[in-house]
């Protein structure tokens, strides 16, 4: 019975495993090097394999995206096998696109048959209905792998329910990325620092080299986290910290009036039809002069388009009015176990050993996906300082360093809660955007039907009792 042997439950076998911790591993085995030979920085770390608590067998299906850095599945793929061979088990890996994935899963979770594991990069939080309860896993990895961040235990966790429905082994910031040739040459270059600065920037290099700045206003990813970080930084948000809905504001109104001038001024009509890769392929091919993205458009244009890799930089998140800079994850790994699941003492198990090899998923993302137990990878400092992958200069990412300090989940300031999960999976709020900046609706009127959208999605969870009253 692998994890749930007769006589103890998982969590008393969870805890026996504990007293090993980290100790109880096999020999590590030496991933794949990648380093670049200027920078001084080691090959990939060494992966470890746990131990694991009891005899483990069967299948064990996963389910996640085609990962934006194709290093990290090509490495994910060989690791669960080679784990699977050392403890028993047969793991078979699929991925989907970025845009199948929640579709996918819903219709896992409806049919009550599929993948043992499924990974979304959004907290699932509207899954808990339907999927394990993860707490003690949760629990033994923090006793393993000290604390975690802080919207990495947010992105798995329902403090209305003290329910850890997922578990988050990573994170990847949101930075702007921008041309820094292009702005230069209008008095800016190291990149706008503000939203007014990247309003009157960006109109200038339009202006002046005929390319636009980029930001979604589609259903996608990108375009949520824009949403998301416009609002922020203009005193705004969906929920407050009780889980009240508080989107229909003057704030969200001053916000979405900005987006409307900043598309009119500074971009072109294709923001309204993108997909999670289309602002990365604008920025590698030289069409774009700032977006909002993780560092996944810069590693492809390392490989595919050298010349434009060396003139993107980065910034935090950009301030507003009040002074204020916050930018979303622009994306947060959260597994789940579906209920159907007929191994869920392999994938706790799996998920255990993912974290930690933390260091390595790390290196092997190209430092895409960085940790939710920052224990796990004390190279990060030096890495994000001195980039193993060839950046130049090679410090370019090292304001990445601080980047846990400019981020928030999709919750703030609540909790990321099923309705927030659902308004974020059902795009309202590039949607609420896009209608205004196309001249369908005023600002006023868009948010207006957006708040409208957001109340009856709030009223659907808070009467199954998985948001606050």
């Amino acid at each position: 019975m692998g994890l749930g042997q007769a006589g103890m439950s998982r969590r008393g076998l969870l805890k026996t495993a504990g007293v090993t911790g980290l100790g109880a591993m096999a020999a590590g085995t030496a991933s794949a090097g990648g380093g670049h030979p200027d920078t001084g920085v080691p090959p990939a770390p060494a992966t470890v394999h746990l131990t694991p608590s009891g005899k483990l067998g069967g299948t064990l299906s996963i389910l996640q995206l085609s990962h934006y850095v194709a290093r990290y599945d090509r490495w994910f793929d060989a690791y669960a096998q080679e784990w699977g061979r050392r403890v028993g088990v047969d793991v078979r890996v699929d991925h989907v696109a970025p845009e199948r994935l929640v579709a996918h899963t819903l219709a896992e979770i409806s049919a009550g048959s599929g993948h043992d594991l499924i990974e979304w990069i959004s907290p699932p939080s509207q899954l808990e209905p339907d999927v394990v309860d993860l707490s003690d896993l949760h629990d033994e990895a923090v006793k393993r792998f000290g604390l975690e961040q802080p919207f990495c235990k947010k992105a798995g966790y329902n403090p209305s329910t003290a329910t850890y429905y997922g578990y988050s082994h990573a994170w990847t910031p949101d930075p702007g990325n921008y041309r820094k040739s292009l702005w230069r040459q209008v008095g800016m270059g190291d990149g706008p620092a503000t939203w007014e600065e990247l309003l009157e920037g960006g109109k200038a290099v339009r202006r002046k080299s005929g390319i636009p700045l980029g930001l979604g206003m589609s259903d996608e990813l990108d375009s949520n986290m824009a949403a998301l970080a416009l609002l922020w930084s203009y005193g705004a948000s969906v929920q407050n910290e009780l889980e009240q809905v508080v989107l229909d504001s003057p704030e969200t109104v001053a916000a979405v009036t900005y987006m409307t001038r900043l598309y009119k001024e500074t971009m072109t009509p294709e923001v309204f039809s993108w997909n999670s890769a289309s602002n990365n392929k604008g920025l590698v091919a030289g069409r774009l002069s700032y977006i909002l993205n993780a560092v996944s458009a810069y590693r492809t244009a390392q490989s595919d388009a050298p010349g434009i890799a060396d003139d993107v930089f980065f910034t935090p998140a950009l301030r507003g009015p009040t002074g204020l800079g916050i930018a979303g994850q622009h994306a947060v790994f959260v597994y789940v176990v579906p209920r159907f699941s007929r191994n869920v003492d392999a994938a706790e198990e799996f998920l255990l050993n993912l974290s930690a090899n933390d260091a390595v998923g790390t290196y092997q993302s190209e430092l895409y996906n960085l940790p939710a137990f920052p224990t796990r990878v004390p190279q990060l400092d030096p890495w994000l300082a001195t980039d193993p992958f060839g950046s130049r200069p090679s410090d370019k990412l090292e304001l990445l360093q601080g980047s846990a300090t400019w981020t928030a989940d999709i919750g703030y300031p609540g909790p990321p809660n099923p309705a927030v999960g659902e308004v974020v999976t059902s795009f309202v709020l590039p949607r609420m955007m896009a209608r205004a900046a196309q001249g369908r609706q005023s600002p006023q009127k868009s948010v207006a039907q957006a708040e409208s959208e957001v109340r009856a999605i709030f009223d659907k969870w808070r009467a199954r009792g998985l948001v606050g009253r």
